[in-house]
């Protein structure tokens, strides 16, 4: 088995990246990547809280997570071997990406890997409730037999209003009007409406417009307590509600007092604000005991074709970062790939973005009677990221000199030959 590549130079200390673990039940194939790589990989089926992780990842150079786990300033302060973060789903407000960058810690996520097992949730539970085939479920199991067609509606002719316009808000679009529904839409960015979708001006436009509402926003902190008890007022009524993407967005106390008071007929619940870490735990909630609201235990994303592609995807672009320095689709690092070079060492240098830094990284490798064979530089934002190949003849002291820069964040150099891995 190949040793896993790469040395880490961050305050004169150096180490043999080996390491991964990964929590909360991530698809095996995202092991056997990492282990095909030649990397030692721990796994856990649950999250871990604050404590735990802080244990779990010393001498750790590769973290997967999933949604559960928060990783946090302090435990990246506890994790001095840490160089990346996969977050083996789409939204990473789990993780203090500021604290990662600050760190040098790359984080990866799975924008558009379980896309389609969202949409097709949201679908499937729209149907559901406008069919009230929840409480016709209940009542069956309990030996009711009640045939009517009271408030059970085709979703065919409804109008549907999607709040956030993203990846999965634009594909729920296009397959909702395939199904014969109207689409509006509210994003406070400027999107292309798909198909016949029409675009809204204000969230109360949406809210005032449609029938069943479904919320797709980002975990962004602003969008904390979004929609609450303004906003359910709004809603026409005996409108259905959906929430598959935060669970702090949503007031779930307002929520229960509107579907109490039946001004909203049903609701869909995959996201909470507060979840338990692993299964068997104890699930508490407002919505609890509610006949005609649908409860998931976050699975929006769970399903076997999902979960194998965030298992690919996500270990894929964590191997690629370790191997090659390349950053391609990293939360917070400037994107950059560099063909591998031939008989050379690669330098990955992480540093401040001011001016001059290129320069005095090159002046340093001149200085030394180090050739340059191939070099790319990237910002973003307050971050500055260079790749640079030289020939393999080099001293410590050249390392000892750019990692003493008074710009440098980390350092790390990869050892010839640079592989090239198959997706």
């Amino acid at each position: 088995m190949p040793s896993a590549p790469g040395l880490i130079v961050r305050k004169a200390h150096i180490l043999v990246t080996t390491r991964a673990l990964l929590l909360e039940n991530i698809h095996p194939d995202a092991s056997a990547r990492l282990v095909k790589m030649g990397y030692q990989v721990d796994t856990l089926p649950r999250a871990l809280d604050e404590n735990e992780l802080i244990e779990a990842v010393r001498g750790v150079s590769l973290l997967g997570i999933r949604s559960g786990t928060q990783v946090t300033a302090r435990v990246l302060d506890a994790a001095p071997d840490l160089v990346a973060i996969g977050a083996f789903c789409i939204g990473v407000n789990q993780i203090d990406v500021a604290a990662a960058s600050e760190r040098g810690v790359a984080v990866f996520n799975a924008p558009f890997s379980n896309t389609r097992s969202v949409v097709e949730l949201a679908l499937s539970e729209i149907i559901a409730l406008a069919r009230r085939l929840p409480e016709k479920n209940t009542q069956m199991h309990a030996g009711h037999w009640d045939k009517s067609a009271a408030g059970s509606h085709e979703v065919r002719g409804r109008k549907l209003g999607i709040i956030g316009y993203g990846n999965i808000g634009t594909q729920l679009s296009v397959l909702a009007e395939n199904l014969g529904m109207s689409v509006y839409f509210y994003d406070i960015a400027d999107k292309l409406a798909l198909g016949n979708a029409r675009r809204c001006s204000t969230l109360a436009e949406l809210l005032e417009s449609v029938e069943t509402v479904t919320l797709h926003v980002d975990g962004r902190d602003s969008n904390r307590g979004f929609f609450g008890e303004a906003e359910f007022a709004l809603m026409r009524p005996r409108s259905l509600f959906l929430n598959l993407c935060r669970g702090f967005v949503v007031d779930h106390a307002a929520l229960r007092r509107h579907i109490e008071s039946g001004h909203i007929a049903g609701a869909a619940i995959d996201v909470f604000p507060e979840e338990p870490k692993g299964k068997g735990d104890e699930f508490v909630s407002a919505l609890r005991g509610l006949p005609n609201v649908i409860l998931t235990p976050h699975i929006g994303g769970s399903t076997e074709e999902a979960q194998q592609d965030i298992g690919e995807f996500v270990a894929g672009k964590l191997a690629d970062y370790m191997a090659s320095g390349a950053t391609s689709l990293s939360v917070n690092l400037p994107e950059i790939a560099l063909p591998a070079g031939s008989g050379t060492h690669r330098l990955v240098h992480l540093h401040r973005n001011v001016p001059g830094v290129l320069a005095a990284v090159n002046r340093v490798l001149a200085d030394h009677g180090v050739n340059v064979e191939g070099q790319l530089l990237r910002t973003r934002d307050e971050f500055g990221y260079v790749l640079t190949d030289i020939s393999s003849e080099y001293s410590e002291a050249v390392l000892a000199e750019l990692h003493a820069m008074d710009v440098t964040i980390r350092l790390r150099t990869l050892r010839s030959p640079l592989r090239a891995h198959p997706e």
